[in-house]
C-alpha cells in the first residue's frame, strides 16, 4: 500500500494492488488487506508479531545484535552508515526480531524478518540473532516459526553473509534430529540466500497469498536468459502448482493454520494415553461378507465412480484434516492427496490415493495414479510424521502408479522403491487401509505397514485382471477368469495372510452408503492402531520387517499349491 505520511498520522492509503484509496483504519482492521482486491501488503515486523502471537505473550530474546563490519565495506557510504541509518529508520537492531511466545496457546519461538531494514538481508547478525531463536528452541523443545521476508545474502558482508547459509540450516538440522516442528512463514518479498535455506529447508513451508519466492529474481532471469516469464511466476499460488510450498494461506486464516499444526506437533511429542483394547481381528470372512461372491463383481464393484475417495474419507472419518502439498522438487501430484488430520481425537498423517466421482475429476486427479512427485511427496509426509511422532494411516485406491513416459523419465521405479523402503524402517506407527483397488507396486507404495486392512469389496493385486489376461490369456475379455485366478479379494488375502483385517461395508456397498462406510472404517482404524501406539519405535520395525519376511518361498511352500488354472505353468514366462 502506497502512503505519503507516518502511519500514526496517515488517514488514507492507495492500495498498490488495485489503485483503491484505502481508509487506513479499515485497512488495519482488515490486517492490511486490501479489501477490494485482496492485495497483501507488506508488514513490519512488530506488527506480524502482533497479528501471529498471543497477547502479551511475546518476550524478546535477550541477545542484542552484535554491530559488525568485517570486510570494511564502501560503496556510495561507508558500511556502518547504512547500519545506523536502518536502525534509525525501523526503530529495530537489526533485520530480525527474535523471542519466544505463545500462539494459540501454544509455545513456539519465532523468528520475524523485516524488509525494511536494508531489504530484510541475511548477514552476520541477523544469522546469529536466528540460530540462537533455533538454539532456544532445541533447549526449550519448543517449535520453531520462521516469517521469511528478504531480498537475499547482505552484500556488504561479504563472503561471512553467505556463509550464514549454513549456519541458520545447521540449527534447523538440530531440530529435526530432535523431533521438534519447524515452519516457515513466506512473505512478500524472499530470495535468493534465505531463499536457498531456511525458508524452504524447514518441515512445513506456507506462503502467504500473494507472495514471491526463488532464489534469482524476475529483472535477473529475464537479464541473463531473455526468456519471457510464466503468468504468476514466483508467486506463491505459481508456487503451490510446482510443489514448491504446502499450502496458500491469506493472512486472517494464517494464524489458525499455524495454531492446527502446532497442535499436532504437541500431541505427538507427548505420551501416548491408555487406549482400549483393541477388538479382535477378523482374519476369515464372516457370513455377512459373501465369500461366495464372484472376484470379478467385486473388482467391478471396488471400481464405482461413488465409491468413497480419500478426501471423502478425510471429510466423515477424520476430523480437522489440514492437506499438505509438493514434493518440494518441483511438482504437486493430484493423484496423491495427504496432510494432519484427528482420529478420534489424535493427530495422525493421512495420506492416500484420490480418485474422484466424475470424469473430469478422474481425469484431474490422473484416475489415482501416482507420478513420482506424488510418491514423493507421500515420502516427505512419511518423514515428517515420523520426525513429529505421528502415526501414519494411508488410504490404498489406484489401478497402478502413472505408466506414462514422463513418469519414466522423472524415475518413476525409483520413487516407489524409495517409499518401499522408507516404509520398511519408520519408526513411527504404520496402518494401510485398501479402500477400493490395490494395484501393483503404485499400491505397495503405501502399503507396507504394521497393519494392513481390506475393505470387504476391495480388490488387492499384482496387476489388474485385464493386464493378466493380456499377458496369460489369449486377449484381455478372459478379464473374468483373471480375476478369479489372482485371488485378489479381502477373503483371499486374509487367507494368504497379505491382510489382517476385512472391514465390513454397508448393503450392497460403501457407495450406497459412504457416511456408514466412513464410520466403520474410522473403527476398524482407530482399533489397529491402538495397540501400536506404546510400541517401542525399534520393535515396531522389527516387527514389520518380519511381517514382510514370512512371505517368501519358505512360507508360500509351506502353504501349499493353489488350485490349478488354465494359466498355470505360464507364470513363470511372465
Amino acid at each position: 500500500m502506497t502512503t505519503t505520511a507516518p502511519r500514526d498520522e496517515q488517514l488514507w492509503s492507495r492500495c498498490d494492488g488495485c489503485a483503491s484509496l484505502l481508509y487506513r483504519k479499515r485497512l488495519r482492521r482488515n490486517l492490511d488487506v486490501c479489501p477490494e482486491c485482496g492485495s497483501h501488503a507488506r508488514l513490519d515486523a512488530p506488527d506480524r508479531v502482533a497479528q501471529l502471537a498471543d497477547p502479551d505473550s511475546f518476550v524478546p530474546l535477550p541477545d542484542r545484535a552484535v554491530r559488525v563490519d568485517p570486510i570494511e565495506f564502501v560503496d556510495e557510504l561507508p558500511y556502518p552508515h547504512r547500519l545506523g541509518a536502518a536502525r534509525a529508520a525501523t526503530g529495530l537492531d537489526e533485520a530480525v526480531l527474535c523471542g519466544t511466545a505463545r500462539l494459540g496457546g501454544h509455545p513456539v519461538a519465532l523468528a520475524v524478518m523485516d524488509f525494511r531494514f536494508l531489504g530484510g538481508s541475511l548477514g552476520c547478525a541477523v544469522g546469529e540473532l536466528i540460530t540462537r531463536t533455533a538454539e532456544r528452541a532445541l533447549a526449550d523443545g519448543i517449535p520453531l516459526v520462521l516469517v521469511t521476508a528478504s531480498g537475499g545474502a547482505r552484500m556488504q558482508e561479504g563472503a561471512l553473509s553467505l556463509m550464514q547459509m549454513a549456519t541458520v540450516s545447521q540449527a534447523l538440522a538440530g531440530m529435526r534430529e530432535a523431533g521438534l516442528l519447524t515452519v516457515s512463514v513466506v512473505t512478500d518479498p524472499t530470495y535468493g540466500g534465505v531463499a536457498a535455506s531456511f525458508a524452504t529447508n524447514t518441515d512445513l513451508v506456507l506462503a502467504e497469498s500473494g507472495a514471491r519466492l526463488g532464489f534469482a529474481g524476475p529483472r535477473v532471469i529475464r537479464q541473463v536468459t531473455g526468456a519471457k516469464l510464466p503468468e504468476g511466476f514466483q508467486t506463491a499460488e505459481y508456487l503451490l502448482r510446482h510443489g514448491q510450498v504446502d499450502m496458500v494461506v491469506p493472512r486472517h486464516a494464517l494464524r489458525g493454520r499455524l495454531a492446527a499444526l502446532l497442535a499436532a506437533a504437541g500431541a505427538g511429542r507427548r505420551a501416548p494415553e491408555t487406549s482400549p483394547a483393541p477388538r479382535p481381528p477378523v482374519t476369515a470372512p464372516t457370513a455377512t461378507m459373501r465369500p461366495d461372491r464372484d472376484p470379478w463383481e467385486t473388482v467391478r464393484t471396488a471400481r464405482h465412480p461413488g465409491r468413497p475417495t480419500t478426501l471423502d474419507y478425510l471429510e466423515t472419518a477424520f476430523d480437522g484434516f489440514v492437506e499438505l502439498h509438493g514434493d518440494r522438487l518441483g511438482a504437486d501430484c493430484p493423484a496423491v492427496v495427504g496432510g494432519i488430520a484427528r482420529l478420534d481425537g489424535r493427530p495422525v498423517m493421512v495420506i492416500g490415493h484420490q480418485k474422484g466421482h466424475t470424469t473430469a475429476e478422474l481425469v484431474t486427479r490422473n484416475f489415482g495414479m501416482a507420478s513420482p512427485a506424488g510418491h514423493r511427496k507421500a515420502l516427505r509426509l512419511m518423514r515428517l510424521a515420523a520426525r513429529l511422532r505421528l502415526p501414519v494411516v494411508t488410504l490404498v485406491d489406484t489401478p497402478g502408479a502413472d505408466p506414462g513416459v514422463s513418469a519414466e523419465q522423472q524415475g518413476q521405479a525409483a520413487a516407489i522403491a524409495e517409499n518401499i523402503l522408507a516404509l520398511t524402517v519408520l519408526p513411527t506407527p504404520v496402518v494401510a487401509v485398501v479402500t477400493g483397488e490395490g494395484g501393483s507396486g503404485g499400491a505397495l507404495a503405501l502399503a507396507v505397514a504394521d497393519r494392513v486392512l481390506m475393505l470387504e469389496h476391495a480388490v488387492y493385486s499384482v496387476i489388474s485382471p485385464e493386464g493378466c489376461a493380456a499377458i496369460l490369456w489369449p486377449d484381455s475379455s478372459a478379464a473374468p477368469q483373471a480375476a478369479r485366478a489372482l485371488r485378489l479379494t479381502g477373503a483371499d488375502l486374509c487367507r494368504l495372510g497379505v491382510v489382517d483385517e476385512l472391514v465390513p461395508e454397508p448393503r450392497p456397498a460403501a457407495h450406497a452408503d459412504p457416511g456408514g462406510a466412513a464410520e466403520l472404517l474410522r473403527r476398524a482404524v482407530a482399533a489397529n492402531l491402538a495397540p501400536l501406539l506404546t510400541v517401542p519405535p525399534a520393535t515396531l520395525v522389527r516387527r514389520r520387517r518380519q511381517r514382510f519376511r514370512r512371505f517368501g518361498a519358505a512360507r508360500s511352500a509351506a502353504a501349499g499349491p493353489s488350485p490349478a488354472t488354465p494359466a498355470a505353468g505360464r507364470a513363470e514366462v511372465a
